[in-house]
C-alpha cells in the first residue's frame, strides 16, 4: 500500500512515548455505508497505525446528544456531522480548534471545504448536491416551482423541514419564487398547498419506497441517494431546475479535551487523502472534497464531482440553519402539518 508523504511523516512525529499510548480511537459516524467504509478507511488505516478503531452510528441527534452528555469525560474522539451540527456543538464549547498544520492533505481540499463554518472548527470531507428526482415518463421538471404546481399535485413529496433537506428545498423554493425575505412565506406556500402534498418525507429510503409503488412522481433528495433511483426499473430523472442545484457539506470535527488528539489528526489526515477519497468515490458512498480526485465519467454521473458542480451548489450557510431552526419547525408544524 502507498503511503502519502504527509501521513508517513505524521505517523512518525508521534513517536514511540504515542505508540506507547492506548491506540483505540472512537469515531461517531453517519449509520450508511458502513461495510464499505471498513474495507476503503478503517481496515487500512488500523494496518497502518497498528491501533484499532470503535465505530458508533446513530441518527444525528442522538451522537450530538452523546458528545454533549458525555463533555467532561469525552467518549468519541472525532466525529463526521452536518456543517449546522457542527456549529451547534462549537457555540457549545464541545469541539476543539483544529490545528491545520496536522491536517497536510487539507491543503488538497476545494476552498469551502477548509473551513466550512468559518470558525476553524471543522473540515469538510464530502459535499452533495440536492435537487428533483422525477418520472420523466410523466412530467418534466425544470424549476423547483413545479413542485408546488398543478402538474404535481397529488404526486409530489417533499422532505420534512427537520431533516437536511428540508431547509435546502425551501431555500430553493424561494429562489424559484423570488422571494429574499427568508423561509418564512415559503413555508407559508407550502402550508397553502399541503393538501397537494403526498407526505413529508423524513428518510431517503422511505421516498424510494413511494416512488417505486409509483405513489409519488417528483421529490427533492439529495446526490447520495440516486443510486437508488437510478437502478430502479422505472424511467427516473434528475432534474437541472433552472435556479440551480442545492447542496451541502458534512464535515469531520475533532471532541475537546479528549486526549486523544494524535491518532484523531492522523485518522482525518487520512480520509482527506487523495487515495481514501478516491476509493470512497468509487464505491459510489461519498462526494470527494479533495479536489485532486479522478474518476470516471461513470462514476461521477452518480456523484457530487468536480469543481463546477461543487462551485454551483446553492448552500444554505449554517448560522441560517442554527439561528432559525425553531422558529421554522413552530411555523412549518403550525401552518403545514395542521
Amino acid at each position: 500500500m502507498k503511503l502519502s508523504l504527509s501521513l508517513l511523516a505524521l505517523s512518525c512525529a508521534m513517536g514511540g512515548t504515542a505508540m506507547a499510548a492506548d491506540r483505540t480511537l472512537t469515531i461517531s459516524v453517519y449509520s450508511f455505508a458502513q461495510d464499505e467504509y471498513k474495507k476503503a478507511l478503517y481496515d487500512p488505516f488500523e494496518e497502518i497505525c497498528g491501533c484499532d478503531i470503535v465505530v458508533e452510528t446513530g441518527n444525528s441527534v442522538e451522537r450530538m446528544a452523546k458528545i454533549e452528555a458525555n463533555a467532561a469525560n469525552p467518549v468519541i474522539d472525532m466525529a463526521v456531522i452536518s456543517t449546522q451540527d457542527a456549529l451547534s456543538l462549537a457555540r457549545k464549547g464541545l469541539i476543539a480548534p483544529l490545528d491545520a498544520a496536522s491536517l497536510p492533505n487539507m491543503a488538497k481540499l476545494y476552498d469551502s471545504a477548509k473551513d466550512p463554518n468559518g470558525d476553524g472548527m471543522s473540515v469538510g470531507y464530502t459535499y452533495y448536491a440536492s435537487s428533483i428526482v422525477y418520472r420523466s415518463d410523466l412530467v418534466q421538471v425544470d424549476s423547483w416551482g413545479d413542485l408546488l404546481g398543478p402538474d404535481l399535485a397529488g404526486q409530489v413529496a417533499l422532505p420534512n423541514i427537520t431533516g437536511t433537506q428540508g431547509p435546502l428545498t425551501l431555500m430553493m423554493l424561494g429562489k424559484a419564487m423570488g422571494e429574499t425575505g427568508g423561509l418564512a412565506p415559503v413555508i407559508s406556500a407550502v402550508g397553502e398547498k399541503a393538501d397537494d402534498i403526498v407526505t413529508f418525507y423524513s428518510r431517503s429510503s422511505e421516498l424510494v419506497q413511494l416512488m417505486n409503488q409509483q405513489e409519488v412522481i417528483a421529490a427533492p433528495v439529495g446526490r447520495f441517494a440516486w443510486s437508488s433511483f437510478a437502478d430502479a426499473p422505472l424511467p427516473f430523472a434528475w432534474a437541472e431546475p433552472a435556479e440551480g442545484q442545492a447542496g451541502g457539506m458534512n464535515v469531520m470535527v475533532m471532541t475537546k479535551g479528549n486526549g486523544n488528539e494524535e491518532l484523531a489528526y492522523q485518522f482525518m489526515d487520512y480520509w482527506l487523502s487523495t487515495e481514501v477519497q478516491t476509493r470512497i468515490a468509487e464505491m459510489l458512498v461519498d462526494s470527494p472534497a479533495n479536489k485532486e480526485v479522478v474518476v470516471s465519467d461513470e462514476i461521477a454521473a452518480n456523484l457530487t464531482y468536480g469543481a463546477d458542480v461543487i462551485n454551483a451548489l446553492n448552500i444554505l450557510p449554517a448560522a441560517d440553519v442554527v439561528d432559525n431552526r425553531e422558529a421554522w419547525v413552530e411555523q412549518w408544524n403550525t401552518e403545514v402539518i395542521r
